[in-house]
This record gives C-alpha cells, structure tokens and sequence, in this order.
C-alpha cells in the first residue's frame, strides 16, 4: 500500500500528479526555493513572455523529477504565476522528494 504524501501542493490522481506551483520568473538561476502559500515555489530565468517562462518550467520539472517533458501538462495559470502542473508517470512521493531539498 502507497504511503500518502502530506504535502499540501501535490494531489495524486492516478498514475499522476497535480503539483500546485508558484513560479517567480527573471530569476537569477532556475531552483525550488521553499513552499509558500500551498504552492512549491519555482525560482525561473526565464521571462513571462510568449510562453518562455512556461516553457523553462516544464525543462527544469522534467529534469528534477527525471521524467520527459511530454509527461508534463500546465493544466492551469498558463498566463499566471500560480499553476496547476500535471505529470504523469510519477508518484506524489517521488514528486516530494525529488523537488524538495533534504532537511538539515
């Protein structure tokens, strides 16, 4: 039996995951930083123009949860800094560990 992940910014649905997202873009280097208001906050250098930040979210997800970029759907807030990011393939606590840092 799945452990359940009691983080309030990833919903298991399915095989999926809903992570709830904040990005801050024009960043000086893409990062998670911490949890803030629910949401994981992503740190992005990308602007908020045409779609880049978007776009720079999906590759840095891809990447920190090891999975391709066409398991990964903004599925809401595409022109908001508050998203709705879903992956599929990937648990709620793989997501979690992946994405947060360890605890010192």
């Amino acid at each position: 039996m799945a452990v359940p992940v009691v983080c309030p910014w990833i919903h298991e649905q399915g095989n999926a995951v809903l992570l709830d997202v904040l990005v801050s873009p024009r960043a000086s280097r893409n990062r998670v930083v911490a949890v803030h208001d629910n949401r994981i906050k992503i740190q992005l250098c990308a602007p908020p123009t045409d779609g880049q930040a978007n776009d720079a979210l999906v590759r840095f997800l891809a990447a920190a949860l090891d999975v391709a970029r066409a398991q990964i759907e903004i599925v809401g807030g595409a022109t908001s800094k508050r998203k709705s990011v879903r992956v599929v393939g990937i648990t709620g606590q793989r997501a979690m560990l992946r994405l947060l840092p360890p605890r010192q």
